[in-house]
């Protein structure tokens, strides 16, 4: 059985980059690269999609860790609730 190659953000990036400057065509760069043009033109296609959130406001960074301390302020509330409920039980 055969493996996948995993390539990284970064490799990606830099064909992508190469692809949308149009001095070679897909097909040269796929032998540049050994890559099926197909996987290219894929690859183009999913950055030309997601380009557009690079200059949007507010970073996923931030998102994360919003709700990174709404779930910290969560799990306490329910360890309160347990302790509370334990207490009552007499357990």
């Amino acid at each position: 059985m055969k493996k996948r190659k995993k390539y990284t953000s970064r490799f990606k990036t830099k064909v992508v980059l190469e692809a949308l400057q149009e001095r070679e065509t897909i097909q040269e760069l796929g032998r540049k690269y050994g890559l099926h043009p197909n996987q290219i033109s894929t690859w183009k296609s999913q950055f030309l999609s997601s380009a557009s959130s690079v200059f949007e406001k507010g970073t996923k960074k931030e998102d994360v860790e919003k709700e990174k301390e709404a779930l910290f302020k969560k799990v306490g509330q329910l360890q309160m609730e347990v302790d509370f409920l334990k207490k009552v039980l007499g357990k």
